[in-house]
């Protein structure tokens, strides 16, 4: 008879190396080194792409508090989004903590080899859980952006743009957004 699998908790993300990520996702351990630089491009870029206009009102509407890789606690799974926005409405400003209980309302995952399935199949399904309105799916590798809206408790297929184009992505469709910035080396 197999050995029932203990749970994990946040102490086995506190014993990881400094140099790794750790989430918790239905009690299971994900460790995963930082990821590589066509990655961390792609969310830098969307980043500095989005701050202007929505974190700082330059060039539009203003009114979000823009993240990179936060910890957020959803009871027991802790996951780390690697860009997430809340509504300054819902967060006006950032408290002095290490993780955040607040589910955002939009985050985006940028898709690397190694991590992508965990990102859909298994935290997908948190963030629905906890109401996260809005996840885009990014891949620097096959140039795509997915767009997912929460629709009664799952999410929707809103769009999917590649390459080079420039789209209006919700949330944040009060601008364009130039995909070839996010590849852009």
């Amino acid at each position: 008879m197999a050995k029932p699998r203990v749970r994990a908790t946040y102490a086995d993300i506190e014993a990881l190396p400094r140099h790794m990520v750790g989430e918790l996702v239905g009690g299971v351990l994900h460790a995963h080194p930082r990821p590589a630089l066509p990655h961390a491009l792609a969310a830098s870029a969307l980043g500095e792409e989005l701050g202007p206009p929505f974190k700082r009102g330059r060039g539009g509407p203003g009114g979000w508090m823009i993240l990179f890789e936060p910890e957020l606690h959803f009871g027991e799974d802790v996951l780390v989004p690697d860009v997430a926005g809340w509504r300054r409405e819902r967060l006006p400003e950032v408290p002095e903590a290490p993780f955040l209980t607040l589910a955002p309302d939009w985050h985006a995952e940028v898709m690397s080899p190694s991590t992508s399935a965990l990102d859909r199949a298994d935290k997908l399904p948190v963030y629905a859980a906890d109401g996260v309105g809005h996840v885009w799916l990014v891949d620097p590798l096959a140039r795509t952006l997915e767009i997912l809206r929460l629709d009664r408790g799952s999410y929707r297929l809103v769009g999917v743009h590649k390459e080079d184009a420039r789209v209006r992505a919700e949330p944040f469709d009060a601008i364009e957004l130039e995909l070839a910035v996010l590849w852009a080396r």
